[in-house]
């Protein structure tokens, strides 16, 4: 549970060097807490991921394989987005699928 409200937000755009520099404080303190401290360091490695590009190098060796397993250990899909649009949706109308009926 996060202590400091907004504290990824803060720690986010310190990383990506987008804070106004009224809220640097706030970040600054943030960072001093190990929760900061971890969300540093994940934008950190996120924003050299996403810098760069398609080079997979700043991932573990083993973090596909990870992901895979922990993919598959998840509980498989139930029907519940059924029964969720079931009660969203009225039945008199019919649910919109993006499909074009053919002339």
């Amino acid at each position: 549970m996060d202590t400091y409200p907004g504290l990824h937000e803060h720690i986010s755009a310190l990383a990506d060097g987008e804070l106004a520099a009224s809220e640097l404080e706030l970040a600054f303190a943030a960072l001093d807490t190990d929760a900061g401290r971890q969300a540093w360091q994940a934008y950190r490695l996120i924003g050299e991921a996403l810098r760069a590009g398609q080079d997979a190098s700043v991932l573990s060796a083993g973090f596909g394989a990870a992901l895979a397993g922990r993919l598959a250990a998840e509980a498989a899909p139930t029907s519940a987005p059924a029964a969720v649009l079931a009660a969203v949706a009225p039945a008199a109308e019919p649910l919109n699928t993006g499909i074009v009926p053919q002339r």
